[in-house]
């Protein structure tokens, strides 16, 4: 009880103002210019998520951070892409949780495990409070997974915009 209180309390407490300290404008940059270098090299397509909090309704619902990555995944039509190889990194800042929601086309390929390994690479880096360096180094660590199994420039452009999306609860 007292830590889903204590959940609501931090996310509450989370604002756009974290956002700028812990990601600013030069990293959004920096992360827009890696997933756009990485996607020359493969034909995958990845995204990137930053939701700052929850809402307070989700947080009553007690929702994982899990289950807002499908979501999210959905509502950015992540898995919409010609050879179903969506990638996407959710970052929800308040609770320093990554999750990487992949399309069934590389996620058969690559694995639960993987995915979750990358995960906890990226949050190691956001404990040391380098944020940037953390997602930076996701998207490489997918690329490299994309570039494995879907080698070579996508035949079909750019299908998902590279900038990170941000999420304001």
């Amino acid at each position: 009880m007292f830590k889903h209180f204590g959940r609501i309390l931090k996310h509450l407490c989370y604002g756009p103002w974290r956002l700028r300290r812990v990601l600013p404008r030069h990293a959004l940059k920096a992360i827009t210019e890696e997933i756009r270098e990485s996607e020359t090299k493969h034909g995958g397509e990845i995204r990137v998520a930053v939701e700052i909090s929850l809402d307070w309704w989700r947080l009553l619902r007690r929702e994982t951070p899990r289950e807002r990555a499908l979501e999210v995944f959905s509502d950015l039509r992540v898995w919409d892409t010609e050879r179903n190889n969506g990638v996407l990194i959710y970052l929800l800042l308040a609770d320093r949780d990554v999750e990487i929601v992949a399309d069934r086309g590389i996620d058969r390929l690559v694995g639960a495990e993987a995915w979750e390994r990358i995960c906890h690479e990226m949050e190691a880096a956001f404990r040391k409070g380098d944020f940037e360096a953390g997602i930076v180094a996701g998207v490489q660590a997918v690329g490299s997974h994309l570039e494995k199994h879907f080698a070579g420039p996508d035949l079909h452009g750019d299908e998902l915009a590279n900038h990170p999306v941000i999420i304001d609860g």
